[in-house]
């Protein structure tokens, strides 16, 4: 073997194009071929076996750096001092790899296995998405080889811009991860690499309160006015918009509504445990805006849903009704944010105990009271704070509703 003092430099590796072997040192060679004029550069590693040479190749100089030619061979070099015949080790790694699930595979599998927990619909449908978009670098990967490095080139790009999306990428991958050790597919000792705690929060920065998930919400006082310019634009995304900001529902729970579910004699829209987010029908009272607008698109109707997309049995998209946002100015508001314009109003204005406004939103509190609302219902009392908030957004003066509590008396 060569000895250290004829090692090579990059650029010396570069360069060379005489055919033959060209030692580094401690068994690393840049071996060179012509053939037809074309110069052929292999890094390989040599090493005898049982008082024989064998060469082993180690990759080209186009694509392993002399640095990590030497890595390589210093990994080989160390299974032959064990008395491990390098060839044959990998070989066995090889066919390993080959029988190792991917990362695909096994978030598949997981997707499969947990979507059913999922009440969501909108969850269950697009929840590899992001992972495909964002994590295409680690779906072929064996996923016993992800490390920390992958993890944070997939977090990295996109950890600061669209923080919301990128906190879910990273909780799916630790998901999979998890998935995958329980399976033995990873070893036990090994930490998973995606996770947060003690791990990749010292090398990502912590979102703000606001991107993890409390969405920005318009005040209250300036929703009448925004209503009025909504009602000037055409287009079922902007009725949609209306309708979700008059319920104050979800926006999947909005988009997803079917007429089977609306009951024109009791003004009441109920919706199934499997839309719901906490897995509990929800009846919402409707107020004589959301009729009037429900009674037109009844008239117009070509399916059983509300707000038909415009792919065949699908509804209309979130995306829709964001982009009705921005094309109107609304910057930094979101669909969801009206519900909390709707949770202040009701205690600020309309006087609504806290347990009303909260059964208004579908919301259960741990307070025992609110628990009893959440099973009681509460429907008329709802009946009445929502026709308010219908009437606020008309343009009515907040001193002309009436506090709920003195109405009911």
């Amino acid at each position: 073997m060569a000895s250290k003092i004829n090692r090579l430099s990059s650029r010396k590796a570069a360069t060379l194009d005489k055919p033959g072997r060209h030692a580094d040192g401690a068994g690393l060679y840049l071996s060179i071929s012509k053939s037809g004029g074309v110069v052929r550069r292999r890094w390989v590693f040599l090493f005898r076996w049982h008082g024989r040479l064998k060469e082993m190749g180690l990759g080209s100089p186009k694509t392993i750096t002399l640095a990590e030619a030497r890595e390589l061979a210093g990994r080989w070099r160390r299974e032959l001092n064990a008395g491990n015949n390098p060839l044959q080790v990998r070989a066995a790694e090889q066919r390993i790899r080959q029988t190792m699930p991917t990362f695909r595979d096994v978030a598949t599998a997981y997707f499969e296995a947990k979507k059913h927990e999922w009440r969501n619909e909108k969850v269950r449908r697009q929840w590899m998405t992001p992972l495909e978009r964002y994590g295409a670098r680690l779906m072929q990967m064996p996923i016993n080889e992800i490390s920390t490095e992958d993890i944070l080139a997939v977090l990295q790009p996109i950890w600061n811009e669209k923080a919301e999306t990128a906190r879910r990428v990273r909780q799916r991958i630790e998901a999979v991860m998890d998935a995958a050790r329980a399976r033995g597919l990873i070893a036990p000792d090994k930490a998973n690499p995606a996770r947060w705690k003690g791990h990749l929060q010292h090398w990502l920065a912590k979102h703000s309160k606001l991107s993890r998930g409390h969405l920005p919400a318009m005040p209250y006082n300036d929703v009448p006015a925004f209503i009025s310019r909504l009602r000037g634009r055409d287009g079922l995304a902007a009725i949609a918009l209306e309708f979700t900001i008059l319920c104050g529902v979800r926006t999947s729970e909005a988009l997803g509504a079917t007429w089977p579910e609306i009951d024109f004699e009791t003004s009441v829209w109920t919706i199934p445990p499997r839309r719901m987010k906490g897995g509990r029908s929800h009846r919402v009272p409707l107020s004589q805006r959301a009729l009037d607008i429900l009674r037109e698109l009844y008239r117009a109707r070509t399916s059983d849903l509300v707000f038909p997309g415009v792919r065949p049995g699908r509804p209309l998209s979130t995306m829709a009704m964001l982009m009705v946002l921005r094309r109107m100015g609304a910057i930094g508001a979101t669909t969801h944010g009206f519900r909390s314009a709707l949770r202040d109003w009701a205690t600020d204005v309309a006087g609504a105990p806290r347990e009303i406004a909260e059964a208004a939103l579908s919301h259960v509190s741990g307070d025992l009271t609110e628990r009893a609302y959440a099973r009681s219902d509460a429907l008329e009392r709802r009946r009445l704070l929502m026709e308010q908030w219908a009437q606020f957004l008309e343009g009515s003066a907040a001193t002309n509703v009436t506090p709920l509590q003195v109405a009911e008396a």
